[in-house]
């Protein structure tokens, strides 16, 4: 009987890990990213800082590919008051143009190198609602990529360090 039982067990358990359904693959760029370097490609091969000297930054991707980023360049000038609203002309064009921020979706096209980004709410509101590319290499724990040229040529070229 324990043999028949034995053999009765074995089988169900067979039949069961035949129907199961392996685990998805974790997304590749799942976890928190620090910003290493924020830079530019000009046109002429140089490379030079475009976020300031130590810019600061996170990325944060769940196992879905939903994504927040923040860059900052740390060199922004600060504001006299505590009051955002009573920020001059020179502070609020520092505090826009010295940050990127947005979220959305990220994927990746493995056969054409490219990260996808499908941004949902940006700091720059002419991001949000598009769909944008960008080269990328993942080399273990570093993340790099990639923006289209700006119109003066240069290439942005952001550098992520993954913490988690």
């Amino acid at each position: 009987m324990k043999l028949l039982t034995g053999a009765l067990v074995a089988m169900l358990a067979g039949l069961a890990a035949r129907d199961a359904h392996p685990a998805p693959a974790a997304f590749p760029l799942q976890g928190t990213w620090t910003l290493v370097a924020a830079d530019k490609l000009l046109p002429d091969g140089t490379t030079v800082r475009d976020y300031g000297e130590k810019p600061k930054g996170r990325l944060i991707v769940d196992a879905q590919g939903r994504y927040s980023l923040q860059i900052f360049k740390s060199e922004r000038t600060r504001f006299a008051t505590d009051n955002k609203a009573d920020g001059s002309v020179d502070e609020m064009r520092s505090a826009v143009m010295g940050s990127s921020t947005h979220y959305g979706a990220i994927s990746i096209d493995r056969s054409a190198g490219l990260l996808v980004f499908s941004i949902e709410g940006s700091s720059f509101p002419n991001w949000e609602g598009t769909t944008q590319k960008r080269e990328y290499t993942l080399d273990g724990t570093e993340l790099r990529y990639k923006v289209p040229p700006r119109p003066d040529g240069s290439v942005p070229v952001s550098v992520w360090r993954r913490v988690d």
